[in-house]
């Protein structure tokens, strides 16, 4: 029971640590060194993984989000692996067990001081929902189809703002896209089987009868 629901309890897990983070944070956002609090559209998450604030205070909720990332990259590496299950076609199969095994490491590594590294993890993550967006789309998963293409907007939109200096815009995105694909990986997870893609050939499209 826990092995099939490992992906939603490591989500689930990740969020509820993240928010207590956030209710633990002294104060301080880019824009505002003197701020009180957490604000979700002021302060990137980014911000909870420092054991001081950016207001100079010591930051006892720094545990908490840490702990949570960790949640989150083995929630993240479980879904690629299992992907991997799900997919006929060997090389991308490979692949996604490869995102997934460095999902785990590299996700986690965003909560440490190689938090530049572990962005590392945005593309990877990025480019294993480009792909199997790219098989729901030849699939009869015509819901999940909407949903890969909304998730990976929300990716271009966030490295657009933060790309051209909108960080107000930014801070909002990460949260935006962040929350749009653990929906994704969620509704991937349990709403998807071997089955619904074991017709897709490389370059052939799924018969509809």
């Amino acid at each position: 029971m826990i092995r099939k629901y490992s992906v939603l309890i490591c989500m689930v897990a990740s969020v509820l640590l993240l928010v207590i983070a956030s209710l633990a944070y002294p104060g301080g956002s880019l824009a505002d060194k003197n701020s009180i609090g957490f604000g979700w559209s002021k302060n990137f998450l980014s911000n909870l993984f420092a054991a001081k604030a950016l207001n100079g205070s010591e930051n006892p909720g720094w545990i908490w989000a840490v702990t949570g990332m960790a949640f989150h990259s083995v929630g993240y590496g479980i879904f690629f692996i299992n992907m991997s299950k799900k997919i006929s076609l060997r090389p991308w199969a490979d692949i996604f067990k490869i995102i997934g095994v460095a999902s785990m490491l590299f996700i986690f590594l965003i909560a440490t001081p190689l938090h530049d590294l572990g962005t590392i993890s945005i593309v990877l993550t990025l480019i294993g929902l480009f792909i199997i967006t790219v098989f729901i789309l030849k699939s009869k998963l015509h819901l999940l189809k909407f949903c890969c293409i909304i998730c990976l907007l929300t990716y271009y939109c966030f490295f657009f703002f933060f790309g051209f200096g909108y960080m107000e815009l930014a801070v909002i995105m990460q949260k935006v896209y962040i929350i749009s694909s653990m929906l994704l990986v969620l509704g991937l997870e349990y709403f998807t089987r071997h089955e619904d893609f074991v017709q897709i050939k490389s370059g052939e499209p799924v018969k509809t009868s």
